[in-house]
């Protein structure tokens, strides 16, 4: 395959709910531009794009598959995304890459959450968009009712460029409104379309949509404005050329009718896409930031100009190690070149490059600016790197990954897996980067979160199928706090220990009392008089920060407390540092105790979007998890709940939601604060605390 210059190139992401066919249009167009030579089927586990053994497995894609196709001398780069929430990571990183989104939804179901979810960020990034209406040969479809939907709730921009001649399992033939004519694919394996004039008794239908059109690509710029208001229409000159740039600044989304299992519109789309849909060097020029400073620089998606590119995902393979999968912004790539990743200030030598059809890769020479490949073993750069020449040394724009909305603790089955864990974690977190994996010294737990139960569990497997390493996956513990709410006027301790020749001795006199939230611990020396000498009163904040590390109640850290050191004694010959030490924390403990300690837990800001007939269901779920709700909003068809909920009643919370609203609930989450756990919860959390310190001993 030679080389492609940006203006011969479409990039291109399907986005849209799990099974609104995404894969399968995928498997065709790759059929139909000759790439493959046969059809395959999820149900056979054979499609290029879902090659993953979990994919094949479950039927779902996991994460986004590169492929391209060539159609009438346009290289055409495609990126299959996951439909699950639980990956909406791969579909962030993906629209983040291409031109044009193509968000397809099923004609009998319409939009649904996944959707919708992926459109927030078409939107947000102000991708041009395209929407297909899939599964027109479904018995329950109903073409007008969809886009009637997408209207609704995606934009009110969408205009139909092909309907279908007759829904059902008939389907076969849509009337494109720009050529005005009929085409048809009477065998989904013939690699065509007739062409035919459209039939009298749909002339009416799609003249009336054809002037939709016209008007909506009229209102996109005031000069053809006017030629419309002189004329009554525009020509198909100005038509074309209109769309085109009404598609670049979103102020038309065209909409397909078509069928994956029967071919039928897929020539049409293709056609359109490479006549319509933008080049890489259409769309606005890239800012970026120099790597030394603040300055910003605009990248020109230009062969001539110095090469950098993006890594927007990584594949990692048993026989192959680590794929980086990356897009051009700028200049020509070559094997052999040497790229400067700014952010790590490490110097990369490209190897061979290759172009992907899921994990079937095909070595190429070189790549141009707009372009999409991959490139193994990269030694220092992964996913949202940017990698240039040392001359432009640039950050590219990354990708916003989602904030986790669930999390588990990783527990080993045997002694001694933790390297191997650590190891296979990583590997998990380069492949989806919304998977986080961080130890938490506090919790002595090595904690996962992401986006849902099925990339959890997903990830745990992984362990064990590719590193033969079994965990289990458990709630994980709560980071609870520790603090004081009264004063304690004296607390004493006397640390002495005989035990023939020199002993141990130190003498202390402790108030404490509560600081303001997040005013943290403050430690005050006013010994007067050499009660104590100085040289051991560092010893005695040391022993205090020891054990407000290790805690009094639940083992959990103590915060916000003022410790004022005012009196003591001394023994010339036994007193030393570590006598001192063990007196400090030893009257804290007194101290803390007899001051109203209380136990403080994480509270988190939820957001949590609804279909509004659930709206009852979750609401009244937020209430038994001790939820407050704090806000409430509409969004089109949906309401956005605000709530303040404890940690410690959200595990698997992203589970429930999905199960109270039929998977069209989604949430984020953030923490906000702490405050004091109610008593009743506080006694069964230190009870718990001290049955587990007794088993352990």
């Amino acid at each position: 395959m030679s080389d492609f210059t940006p203006d011969a190139i479409r990039n291109i992401a399907f986005v849209g709910h799990g099974g609104s066919g995404k894969t399968t249009i995928s498997e065709y167009l790759l059929y139909s531009a000759g790439e493959i030579n046969r059809i395959g089927t999820i149900a056979e586990g054979n499609t290029t794009s879902d090659f993953n053994p979990n994919e094949i497995e479950r039927q779902i894609s996991i994460a986004a598959s590169p492929l391209h196709f060539t159609w009438k001398n346009v290289k055409v780069n495609l990126l299959d995304t996951p439909g699950y929430s639980d990956f909406i990571g791969s579909v962030k990183a993906s629209l983040h890459v291409v031109d044009t989104a193509i968000a397809v939804i099923k004609s009998a179901e319409g939009v649904e959450v996944g959707t919708e979810s992926a459109w927030e960020y078409v939107q947000k990034q102000e991708i041009p968009a395209v929407i297909m209406v899939n599964k027109i040969d479904n018995e329950h479809s109903n073409f007008d009712n969809a886009v009637e939907m997408a209207k609704e709730r995606l934009s009110h921009d969408v205009a139909v460029v092909s309907f279908p001649v007759t829904e059902g399992i008939n389907f076969n033939s849509v009337i494109d409104v720009i050529k005005m004519k009929m085409f048809t694919v009477t065998d989904p394996k013939s690699k065509k379309a007739t062409e035919a004039d459209i039939p009298a008794e749909h002339l009416e239908k799609a003249n009336q949509l054809r002037e939709e059109l016209i008007e909506k690509v009229a209102e996109s710029t005031e000069d053809l404005m006017d030629k419309f208001f002189e004329e009554g229409t525009l020509s198909d000159e100005d038509l074309a050329r209109g769309l085109k740039n009404a598609i670049i600044a979103r102020t038309v989304i065209p909409l397909f009718a078509v069928s994956a299992q029967k071919g039928a519109g897929l020539f049409d789309f293709l056609d359109f896409t490479v006549e319509f849909l933008p080049a890489p060097n259409d769309r606005k020029n890239v800012v970026a930031k120099k790597a030394d400073s603040d300055k910003e620089l605009e990248i020109k998606c230009d062969p001539s100009a110095p090469a950098s590119l993006l890594v927007f995902k990584s594949m990692s393979e048993a026989h192959v190690g680590e794929l980086s999968v990356f897009k051009v912004y700028s200049g020509k790539l070559t094997a052999g070149m040497d790229l400067v990743n700014a952010e790590r200030n490490k110097t990369e030598r490209l190897g061979q490059l290759f172009i992907l059809n899921g994990h079937n890769r095909k070595e190429v020479s070189s790549l141009q600016a707009g372009d999409i490949g991959a490139v193994v073993k990269l030694k220092d750069t992964h996913t949202n790197n940017t990698l240039s020449t040392k001359e432009l040394s640039i950050i590219l724009p990354h990708i916003e990954f989602p904030n986790p909305v669930i999390r588990g603790a990783v527990i080993p089955r045997s002694k001694g897996d933790e390297d191997k864990i650590s190891s296979g974690l990583h590997t998990v977190h380069e492949e989806d980067p919304t998977l986080d994996v961080k130890f938490e010294p506090e919790l002595s737990q090595t904690i996962i979160s992401g986006q849902g139960e099925l990339q959890l569990s997903l990830a745990v497997k992984l362990l064990k199928d590719r590193y033969n390493v079994e965990v289990d996956l458990e709630e994980p513990r709560i980071p609870y706090r520790e603090t004081i709410r009264g004063v304690c006027e004296s607390a004493e301790y006397k640390h002495k220990k005989q035990s023939g020749g020199r002993g141990q001795f130190g003498h202390v006199f402790l108030k404490l009392e509560p600081q303001p939230q997040g005013a943290g611990f403050e430690f005050v020396d006013a010994i007067v008089g050499g009660v104590i000498p100085g040289r051991f009163i560092p010893a005695v904040e040391k022993g205090l920060k020891e054990i407000m590390e290790k805690g009094i109640l639940t083992g959990s850290r103590v915060v916000d407390v003022k410790v004022t050191l005012f009196d003591g004694n001394f023994h010339n010959v036994d007193s030393d540092e570590v006598s001192f030490k063990i007196a400090g924390s030893q009257a804290f403990k007194k101290g803390f105790l007899a001051a109203n300690p209380v136990l403080l837990e994480p509270i988190y800001d939820l957001s949590i979007k609804v279909p509004e007939e659930f709206m009852g269901d979750v609401m009244g779920d937020i209430s038994s998890r001790r939820g407050k709700i704090s806000g409430m909003d509409s969004e089109g068809p949906f309401q956005i709940i605000k709530a303040k909920v404890p940690l410690a009643d959200l595990y698997k919370y992203s589970t429930q939601l999905r199960s109270l609203t039929s998977g069209r609930g989604i949430h984020t989450r953030e923490f906000s604060h702490y405050e004091p756990v109610p008593k009743d919860v506080e006694s069964k959390v230190i009870a718990e605390y001290n049955k587990a310190k007794e088993e352990d001993a």
